[in-house]
């Protein structure tokens, strides 16, 4: 069987490569149907990873979040046409002690395994899901981003001290968004406070207990956990203004990626004695866990639809570029593309 998978080859090219596919007996293979653009994607293709970085991954077909119909199941886990959302962490280990997402043996898709801009995907029941029945398509494209902010819900409600009454969301992008409105939904009756930098996001915060802008932060305002999701240079003015906001013995979530060394107030981390936990990526009982969320509360599905910022065709490569250019340039949102190549 013959497989086009779209790859990028060098900062802003992504040739066509065909592919001739080894499907195991019990292999599932799912034709991919909606993607969606993520940060990562946007390094790798403007060039903004290190040259030797590049040089060691590509080529590779980018996106890790997307779902599709299933065109072959080996495994008689679902059936032909079943609609799945594809779980990029490609692990070949267990451990009773680390999680799927942190063993250094594990692959992942668009990092260090071709992504999802393939005609056709080949994986393993185990790594695929079956989505809720009429969701929004558009929404569940970027459920991955979504088990990732879950996964670290869950890593801190199992490490946090039980003083829940307020948290603090450093940050008002896509991770941002999430966290708060998951926070929200976990913690009903806590007051969940955002800092952000734009007026304009932050008015999309409604469920929110209040915003401020991080220039405007009361001085007496504090919280009992917080989490950074700020990202890039912004952790550093985001990391200080959480150690001195928050109270005594509570815990940072880490959960904004920075190229650099970030500084950090070290001194008031040990006075204050706080506890910084650091997440990344998601597993399968993550995706689970997402699901079963938008199950039990299509509210937050139809919040989620509200970060959706273009919806493009997709046929070519020269779509695929026109997306990603659309995608650089907004401040917010999330691009979604229909994958109908």
């Amino acid at each position: 069987m013959l497989n086009t998978v779209y790859q990028l080859v060098a900062p802003r090219r992504i040739d066509l490569a065909i592919e001739d596919l080894h499907v195991a007996p019990d292999a599932l293979v799912v034709r991919p149907t909606h993607l969606s653009i993520c940060h990562a994607d946007q390094r790798y293709y403007q060039g903004m990873r290190d040259p030797k970085v590049l040089a060691e991954k590509l080529p590779m077909a980018m996106i890790h979040e997307a779902h599709g119909t299933v065109v072959f199941d080996g495994s008689g886990t679902f059936k032909a046409g079943q609609r799945v959302v594809l779980v990029p962490n490609l692990p070949v280990e267990e451990d009773p002690i680390i999680a799927e997402n942190y063993l250094r043996s594990s692959k992942f898709r668009s990092s260090t395994a071709d992504g999802f801009m393939q005609e056709l995907v080949v994986t393993t029941a185990s790594r695929a899901l079956a989505l809720p029945e009429g969701i929004n398509l558009d929404v569940s494209a970027f459920t991955e981003l979504v088990t990732v902010v879950m996964h670290a819900l869950n890593r801190f409600d199992a490490t946090a001290h039980a003083g829940r009454a307020s948290f603090g969301v450093w940050g008002d992008g896509n991770v941002g968004f999430i966290t708060t409105l998951l926070l929200r939904t976990r913690f009903p009756e806590a007051a969940v406070y955002v800092f952000g930098k734009s007026e304009e996001k932050l008015a999309d915060f409604t469920f929110a207990t209040a915003t401020h802008l991080i220039t405007e932060i009361p001085a007496d305002l504090e919280v009992d956990h917080a989490f950074e999701c700020a990202g890039g240079a912004g952790s550093i003015d985001a990391i200080e203004q959480v150690i001195d906001h928050i109270r005594p013995e509570g815990t940072i979530a880490l959960m904004g990626v920075s190229e650099n060394p970030v500084p950090i107030n070290t001194r008031m981390v040990l006075e204050k004695g706080l506890r910084l936990l650091g997440s990344s990526r998601s597993g399968v009982t993550d995706f689970q866990t997402t699901l079963d969320l938008f199950n039990a509360h299509p509210e937050v599905v139809a919040h989620l639809s509200r970060i959706i910022g273009g919806v493009f065709d997709i046929r070519s490569t020269a779509d695929i570029a026109t997306a990603l250019a659309d995608d650089r340039a907004r401040r917010f949102g999330k691009t979604i593309l229909h994958w109908m190549v």
